[in-house]
């Protein structure tokens, strides 16, 4: 569905990623994790071709995204970045309009079926109240609802998160990510996110890409990938790993110096 092949990227000269390859198949939920500086953000970019490779290339349903011309591109897939910014006089619904604009040329109107789109895109977030609301005046949780449905009435096959839970309270937090795991299965839009969250990674992801310093370290499932061993080479702290009696996947509490001295200790 898509894939990365040997990426090199550079910013001014220097190489902040080294050797990415990934492969996403069609239905999955991948979540990129890794420590601050380490490349997720700049993996997500290339991948949707916002920045440039010095090397490698990134595959889109088997077709080299820099041959793709962008309109193209935008028809099968969408990015949303930690800032998304719009005019502050912009409705939701006005918004959300936005996401028909790769299927239609400069000239032509919205259709009625455009418009079934946008209101079942505002429907599935949850905005039919605030569809006439001006996006400053809402939540952090709602304003990120808002992008998601602009997102699928692109009726994207892919879909890039970019640290989508960044600035919001726990329960936006859930909520948005419940959201995006509800596009994912019952719409099989494939979707790639960025996320600082161990725990949210572990149980909304099928698979887990782990970036240090510019390099891939692991992917594989969370229970592959999340164990005590990987979060301490990685991160450098200790942490204590369950498993959810539910889910299976794995549920990890990162230790406190008192708590990882007693672990040494104990062991």
């Amino acid at each position: 569905m898509l894939e990365a092949q040997a990426l090199d990227i550079q910013y001014d000269g220097k190489t902040v990623v080294n050797n990415f390859s990934l492969s996403v198949q069609q239905g999955e939920m991948i979540s990129i994790i890794g420590p601050n500086g380490s490349g997720k953000s700049t993996v997500l970019k290339a991948m949707s071709r916002l920045i440039p490779c010095h090397m490698g290339k990134v595959c889109l349903e088997g077709q080299d995204v820099r041959a793709m011309d962008t309109k193209t591109i935008s028809q099968m897939m969408c990015i949303l970045c930690q800032a998304n910014q719009a005019p502050s006089d912009m409705t939701v619904q006005e918004l959300v309009s936005y996401g028909r604009m790769p299927h239609k040329k400069w000239y032509q109107r919205l259709t009625p079926e455009d418009y079934e789109i946008i209101d079942w895109a505002i429907e599935k977030t949850g905005l039919s109240e605030l569809r006439h609301r001006k996006l400053p005046a809402l939540s952090g949780g709602e304003a990120q609802r808002a992008w998601i449905a602009m997102a699928l009435t692109q009726r994207p096959k892919v879909l890039l998160l970019d640290e989508p839970t960044t600035f919001l309270d726990i329960a936006h937090q859930l909520e948005v990510l419940e959201l995006t795991r509800t596009i994912n299965q019952e719409l099989g839009v494939t979707v790639i996110m960025v996320l600082h969250d161990l725990n949210h990674a572990s149980e909304y992801s099928d698979k887990i890409c782990v970036l240090r310093k510019g390099k891939q370290e692991l992917f594989g499932t969370p229970r592959e990938v999340l164990t005590t061993d990987t979060i301490r080479q990685i991160y450098h702290v200790e942490a204590e790993v369950a498993y959810s009696p539910v889910s299976g996947k794995p549920r990890i509490h990162v230790c406190s110096r008192a708590e990882a001295s007693k672990l040494w200790m104990a062991n």
